[in-house]
């Protein structure tokens, strides 16, 4: 699926293209009053969407909120705000034109300078330092009049188009971390921190054949699996994610939407760890760990085997055979730590707590460890210390989280180039860096998925952490209710949800 949006991509920046309309979607369908529940797991970091990291939050907020582009689960780019848009023939220059009858849920229209004032402070045009390395590329946005924008590069970025995705938001508002607007298909009602989302149906949608059918959504924050299919059961919850073990509870009164996810979970090991800046002693956690018996154990095989931080989801940039690099030697293991003077290696892996399976790895993770000599703590955090300690203060000896899914494959291994503000490994290599860079700039589809793979295959041979699956995921609704697709990154497309007799 990915290989068909990389010719569109191609396509797109050979030069001056044109999208020419917006896409019909489906037929529009009458409205009710029903309000769904959803079930989500993590906390909401931030309300505001330019300042979020976590990726149900950001699904959450996707229903709030459109950006220039959107994407389909054939993972193409699609208009959204942005009608059309042209590339110029040095690759340097998006024209961006809007449609004309968006509104932002106060009722004002989405212009050329709502884009200009939500995409310059992540590139630092406002004054201030860029809060996105990835929007550091460009030079200036500029509206040439209510409807058009310009955006320029000051060097070729094969992956920009994506970019913008981001929410388009009214300029000069401020309340976005407490009352969000968007113009997206679901507005803001309130917030209930640690408990509840509520958000009703946006009738003044500008894509009027996606204006939702539902009256609204309340997404409640609910963790423990066994509530959750509980909760399905009774029918307090009408849509959840949920397991193997959960859907074969729960049995034909669900309708279910699953697949692979494009998530790739690791066991991140800090560099700036001392036993870690060893080449040998991150080999040998490499071999000490049966990602198999993980897989069997935690997702009852539910899950695809990784060697590096790509899952096959995205098969025009995957590099198969790495996930054969460190097949399970544990013998090997206690051989390398010898040779690093490694043998009573002790660490702390901090955890997320908020779902069940980091928890369950977790454990499997030491028990492995164990029996090639390394004892490994668990210390389970919240939420929020998580993103706090390791994925933005980079505090931590190792950690374990799935990193979701992107659209474009830069924004997927850019994670451990040096300099970017989430490279929570501190992971540094010069041959690494060297071949995202040369991605970024090569516009032929061939050329570019080869950086991207040459990348893939420098981390396995630098062992750079240890990458260990993409668990499929499996999303649960009410029998009456129909319409969630699946997509190469979490996305709940809850304005094509339908309810039916």
């Amino acid at each position: 699926m990915f290989k068909t949006f990389t010719k569109a991509l191609a396509a797109l920046t050979s030069a001056a293209v044109l999208f020419s309309t917006l896409p019909t979607g489906n037929v529009a369908y009458a409205q009710s009053d029903r309000v769904v529940r959803f079930a989500m797991v993590t906390e909401i970091d931030s309300l505001d969407p330019h300042l979020s990291s976590g990726t149900d939050t950001g699904s959450m907020l996707d229903n709030m909120h459109d950006g220039l582009i959107d994407y389909n689960e054939a993972g193409e780019i699609i208009p959204n705000l942005a009608e059309s848009w042209e590339i110029s023939e040095d690759n340097l220059t998006y024209t961006f034109h809007l449609v004309q009858d968006a509104t932002f849920h106060n009722g004002d229209p989405v212009t050329a300078n709502d884009v200009v004032w939500s995409y310059s402070p992540l590139a630092g045009l406002n004054g201030e330092e860029a809060t996105s390395s990835k929007w550091e590329v460009v030079e200036s946005i500029t509206a040439i009049d209510d409807y058009t924008v310009e955006t320029t590069l000051s060097s070729v970025d094969s992956g920009f188009l994506a970019r913008n995705l981001m929410p388009v938001m009214p300029a000069d508002y401020t309340e976005q971390a407490s009352a969000p607007i968007g113009a997206g298909p679901f507005k803001f009602v309130e917030w209930n921190q640690d408990q509840s989302l509520v958000m009703e149906r946006n009738d003044d949608y500008y894509l009027e054949d996606k204006v939702p059918e539902i009256a609204g959504v309340e997404w409640v924050l609910m963790q423990d699996p066994a509530t959750i299919t509980l909760a399905l059961q009774t029918g307090e919850i009408d849509i959840a994610g949920t397991n193997i073990e959960g859907k074969e509870q729960l049995g034909d009164s669900m309708n279910y939407v699953e697949g692979p996810q494009n998530m790739v979970v690791i066991f991140g090991l800090n560099h700036e760890f001392e036993p870690f800046s060893d080449i040998r002693v991150r080999q040998a956690i490499n071999y000490a760990v049966n990602k198999q018996e993980l897989i069997d154990v935690v997702f009852q095989g539910n899950a695809v085997e990784l060697g590096s931080m790509f899952s096959p989801a995205m098969e025009y940039y995957y590099q198969d055979g790495l996930q054969e690099v460190y097949a399970y030697n544990p013998e090997r293991a206690q051989e390398l730590l010898a040779e690093a003077g490694q043998e009573n290696l002790t660490f702390t892996m901090k955890t997320p707590s908020h779902a069940q399976f980091y928890l369950d790895t977790a454990q499997v993770i030491a028990n492995q460890l164990a029996q090639v000599g390394v004892t490994m703590e668990i210390q389970p955090v919240e939420w929020s210390t998580w993103l706090e300690e390791v994925y933005t203060n980079f505090d931590h000896e190792a950690t374990l989280i799935g990193l979701t899914g992107k659209i474009d494959p830069y924004d997927v291994l850019i994670r451990f180039r040096e300099g970017y503000n989430r490279n929570f490994v501190n992971y540094n290599n010069a041959d690494y860096n060297a071949a995202i860079d040369n991605a970024v700039q090569e516009l032929d589809e061939e050329a570019n998925a080869a950086y991207y793979k040459e990348a893939q295959t420098i981390l396995v041979d630098d062992a750079a952490s240890v990458f260990l699956f993409d668990p499929n995921r499996i999303t649960a609704m009410q029998g009456d209710l129909e319409g969630l697709g699946l997509f190469p990154a979490q996305k709940y497309n809850l304005e094509d949800l339908r309810i039916v007799e």
